[in-house]
């Protein structure tokens, strides 16, 4: 067995965990954002996209050329640049070439390149790629000078820190990433739009992003949609560089005679998976959520056709989509957060005036580069024209020091008082080149080039001709992917969303069904289907029975009112079915403790209810007053312990009739009645011992009319009342003969 060595000494060293760990973390968090998540503000690409754009020029993938195999561009493109797995940088390259996914795409595919129902690519042995006209814009000049190289990975080749980037790339394109404490989202734009206003900011260096958004309304997705946000949310979000943006699919009304219809979708919003959004509306379908709706089916061929086909003629277009966008992806919102390297070090949310600015001082970096890099071949060719006249003016002995000498170069050099590189130029021309050798020629190249070099030196030395050259090539731009090219026509379209009730949204994704609603004395509550139950027949547990039992739909809502004066609101789809004894109400919301039901009933928009205390304080409160919107519930009618709430009638009339427990009537106007949404509110009768029984409001012309236990229904006109007419606040007298014993209206 081999003998085992102790580590050799002296190897160890005490370190502090906590700094080594911030250290290391603070080092891949650097490395994740500078390296894979954030775009550079200069180009809009990450790391990954311009190693697969530069390896694709390396392979002379120009527009005008073939194309070669995706595998070829994966392979160098890892092997050179980028040495990471395949199959990403596979997808990256893909998505490049998406046109549903990118608006202005970078890489020209043939093949299978996956579809916007979220199919996958072919693998990448069996597609192939080029580059389009709008990455040759970004990588123009590149090797001009124009930018910065730097070692690859393994330090045997070089690439571009950024690239020129004669595009708005950033903007134009979007992008989207998670680093490491950050992230970015940046919808697509046109380019169009970008360049006004970037001829805009050009003009007017201080203008804000305030200004610029005339120029620049909203994003330009690529699959189209419909922005439906107010003119104040994009403002802020272009102004901050973080925000949303609300994007609908684009539908029509497709008639279909005789009264009938469908609906006819043909963008849907960007990121949405056409099949996986049609999935969702099925499943939708059969979970009964959406009962306006019929079917659904996918005619799609090139273009998008979602069908949607409604439940009846009768049902409203405008409110089906409203409730399709509120249930389903064909309504999306897409956040905004502008977070970019800044000169492709340090990472900051810029807003729209700010990653403007940040391409155009770039492509002015880029201008005087260029410049001077040509500037230095004009004044090198210059050098090199001048040795070459001197040969010219003689040639005869030029050819015998090149025959006879045994240091040509020093000879020249010396003889003429020539460069080095003209003496170089001479010795390295060819001989068939000799005969090229005219005065008149070499003088007009000269001249020609001295003129360009005055130009270039006067570019150099003049900021505002900086500009000016910029705000050109910015209209050419502007004229190439202009609004009546294929390419640069606007595709997402603006329109405010219809005003539309949620309340009838709501009501729209609910099935309209009979149901019959029974509430027992102990708080249990149910929902029976249909409008025909025999109550008769209903079991309760021991020791409860019925309490309130009436008829509605499922569309409609209740309200409830308990004994400490709160009133809270249920959905009539939402209770529970009418097998069993049902559940306890308490579930459903937050009823306090030693509190009970006083009296539930439908809700109807508009209408009044007359609340009251036992002691007989109450006040008109409109319905609407009383929806409460959380299981809280909401507190309407103020009452203090040992008081409790005990009427809630409706207020339909011009006269309020009010029972005491002491058996006296009293009979006012409703007039004499305040209308308020929360209060204790005024006395409606004066008692001296006991408190309210019930109460009614009835309309004069028609009279008073009450049920006694057998059913009788009496009815006294306002002539037989007069001795029960009087003030609120009044005692009252005993009810006229024929009133039930239990001092309620109906026996």
């Amino acid at each position: 067995m081999a003998e085992v060595m102790d580590p050799p000494g002296g190897d160890e060293r005490i370190v502090d965990l906590k700094q080594a760990l911030e250290e290391r973390y603070l080092s891949y968090a650097i490395s994740t954002i500078t390296q894979r998540a954030l775009p550079d503000a200069r180009d809009g690409l990450k790391p990954v996209h311009r190693r697969i754009l530069h390896a694709m020029r390396l392979l002379k993938l120009d527009p005008g050329q073939g194309y070669k195999k995706s595998a070829r561009i994966v392979g160098d493109v890892i092997g050179k640049f980028h040495p990471h797995g395949d199959q990403s940088v596979y997808d990256a390259l893909v998505r490049l070439a998406q046109d549903f996914a990118v608006r202005y795409p970078l890489v020209d595919g043939q093949g299978n390149f996956g579809s916007v129902d979220g199919d996958s690519a072919a693998a990448m042995r069996y597609t192939e790629s080029r580059m389009t006209e709008v990455a040759s814009r970004l990588l123009e000049a590149i090797t001009e000078d124009a930018v910065d190289f730097r070692p690859n990975y393994d330090g045997e080749d070089e690439e571009p820190v950024v690239l020129p980037s004669n595009f708005p790339n950033l903007l134009a394109n979007g992008s989207s990433g998670i680093a490491v404490g950050m992230a970015t989202n940046i919808p697509p734009h046109n380019v169009a739009e970008l360049c006004d206003a970037s001829l805009h900011l050009l003009a007017n260096p201080e203008a804000t992003a305030k200004d610029l958004i005339r120029f620049v309304p909203g994003p330009d997705f690529p699959t189209g949609g419909i922005l439906v946000d107010e003119p104040a949310s994009t403002e802020q979000a272009y102004t901050t560089g973080r925000g949303s943006f609300r994007i609908r699919a684009k539908w029509e009304v497709e008639d279909n005679g005789r009264g009938t219809y469908n609906i006819v979708i043909t963008e849907i919003p960007y990121g949405v998976q056409k099949s996986r959004l049609v999935e969702k509306i099925a499943e939708l379908l059969l979970a009964r959520r959406l009962p306006l709706l019929k079917d659904v089916r996918d005619e799609s061929a090139e273009d998008i056709r979602l069908v949607l086909e409604p439940r009846a003629r009768t049902v409203d277009a405008v409110l089906l989509m409203e409730s399709m966008f509120k249930l389903t992806e064909l309504e999306t919102r897409f956040s905004l957060n502008m977070n970019v390297l800044d000169k492709g070090q340090i990472p900051r949310v810029m807003n729209l005036a700010e990653a403007l600015r940040a391409w155009l001082n770039h492509r002015k970096d880029v201008l005087v580069r260029r410049s001077r890099y040509r500037l230095g071949q004009i004044e090198h060719r210059l050098e090199v024209l001048g040795g070459y006249l001197v040969a010219y003016l003689n040639l005869d002995e030029v050819i015998r020091i090149i025959r006879e000498e045994d240091d040509p170069k020093a000879e020249m050099m010396a003889k003429w008082d020539l460069t080095e590189v003209q003496a170089d130029a001479i010795l390295n021309m060819r001989l068939r080149s000799l005969r090229k050798l005219e005065e008149f020629e070499i003088r007009t190249e000269f001249d020609k080039l001295t003129e360009e070099k005055t130009h270039i030196e006067a570019i150099l030395g003049s900021e505002k001709k900086q500009w000016g050259i910029i705000t050109t090539e910015v209209t050419d731009l502007r004229k190439a992917y202009g609004p009546d090219t294929k390419l640069g026509r606007r595709r997402t379209q603006f329109a405010a969303a219809p005003q539309t009730d949620l309340a009838d949204i709501e009501t729209a994704m609910i099935e309209r069904e009979p149901i019959t609603v029974i509430l027992s004395q102990k708080g249990w509550i149910r929902a029976l289907k249909g409008h025909n139950n025999d109550l008769a027949t209903q079991s309760f547990k021991a020791d409860d029975r019925l309490k309130i039992a009436f008829t509605c739909e499922t569309t409609d809502k209740l309200l409830m009112l308990t004994t400490g004066g709160k009133v809270y609101t249920l959905g009539a789809d939402k209770l529970p079915g009418g097998r069993g004894h049902g559940e306890p109400v308490r579930i459903m919301v937050d009823i306090e403790e030693g509190q009970d039901v006083v009296d539930l009933f439908i809700y109807r928009p508009g209408a009044k209810r007359l609340i009251a205390s036992d002691i007989g304080n109450g006040f008109v409160v409109t319905e609407d007053d009383l929806i409460a919107n959380t299981r809280k519930g909401k507190q309407v009618l103020n009452v203090s312990s040992p008081g409790e709430a005990r009427l809630c009638v409706p207020a339909a009339g011009d006269m309020v009739a009010v029972m005491g427990q002491n058996r006296k009537l009293l009979i006012f106007p409703a007039a004499q009645l305040p209308e308020m949404n929360r209060g204790k509110g005024v006395r409606l009768q004066k008692y001296k011992d006991g408190g309210i029984s019930d109460a009614k409001l009835f309309n004069a012309a028609e009279g008073l009319t009450w049920t006694d236990s057998s059913g009788r229904t009496y009815s006294k006109s306002m002539d037989e009342l007069r001795d029960w007419v009087g003030d609120r606040a009044q005692a009252g007298r005993q009810p006229p003969t024929g009133f039930p014993r239990n001092n309620k209206f109906v026996g």
